[in-house]
């Protein structure tokens, strides 16, 4: 018997609960008063809603005392998500201006675990640029380079997926997940960059204090000296970003 892929359509299809599970793109869990303000909804809508969600196996939700809380089940869920968001904008009224309308979203935003918007772009063409990426039949892969550069940073040798001899054997080979991935910005319409090490990426700008999300969206709000040090680190000019 063939997968149902209209019943996972017809979960996402509804509006409000589309507008619940972009809220939670940013990662966190949300509780159901915060998703229902999310969508414009009452609280009784919004539970009836996250139930068919938690049912249907795209949302998770965790408990903390006498609060719920709501997530994002898994890494796929949030792919899935942000490829329509990408196909939607793709054909709609094209004097549409794609993504979001507010700056701070289009600037820097998190898609999940990793840094999208035009910061995140900048962040894969200067990788790119710099021969520490590279995007070879279909797939993005770290270089030799590349693997120097990170671990330089912090990057633990065994998640760089070097070669036996030099470093330990890596823990990214003993997961599904790729250690790079391009991943189709909805505002630039041009890659940034995901898997393990854009996920490394994003926590290391957050423990460094160079940008923080912000409360209402998921946004991330970069500090001028942040921003000043995530450009100098990672080698992007001026020019790479608008």
């Amino acid at each position: 018997m063939e997968p149902n892929i209209a019943f996972i359509a017809n979960l996402i299809g509804d509006a409000a609960r589309s507008r619940m599970l972009i809220a939670l793109m940013g990662g966190e869990a949300l509780t159901a008063t915060e998703l229902a303000l999310e969508a414009d909804i009452t609280p009784q809508t919004a539970s009836s809603h996250l139930t068919k969600l938690v049912e249907g196996e795209l949302l998770l939700v965790r408990k903390q005392g006498r609060h719920k809380y709501f997530q994002l089940q898994s890494r796929q869920v949030a792919e899935l998500l942000e490829s329509l968001l990408n196909m939607s904008a793709a054909i709609a009224n094209p004097k549409v201006i794609h993504g979001p309308a507010d700056p701070r979203l289009r600037l820097a935003r998190v898609c999940y675990d990793h840094l999208a918007g035009e910061l995140g772009v900048a962040l894969y063409d200067s990788l790119s640029r710099q021969n520490l990426i590279a995007h070879e039949g279909g797939e993005t892969k770290i270089t030799a380079a590349g693997m120097t550069f990170f671990a330089k940073r912090g990057v633990e040798h065994s998640l760089l997926g070097a070669p036996d001899d030099v470093f330990d054997v890596p823990k990214s080979r003993q997961s599904r997940r790729p250690l790079c991935k391009s991943c189709l910005d909805w505002s630039e319409r041009r890659s940034h960059l995901a898997g393990v090490l854009g996920q490394w990426v994003l926590k290391d700008i957050l423990a460094k204090g160079w940008a923080e999300k912000a409360l209402d969206t998921r946004a991330l709000q970069f500090s001028s000296r942040g921003l000043k040090s995530f450009r100098a680190d990672y080698g992007i000019a001026t020019k790479e970003t608008r």
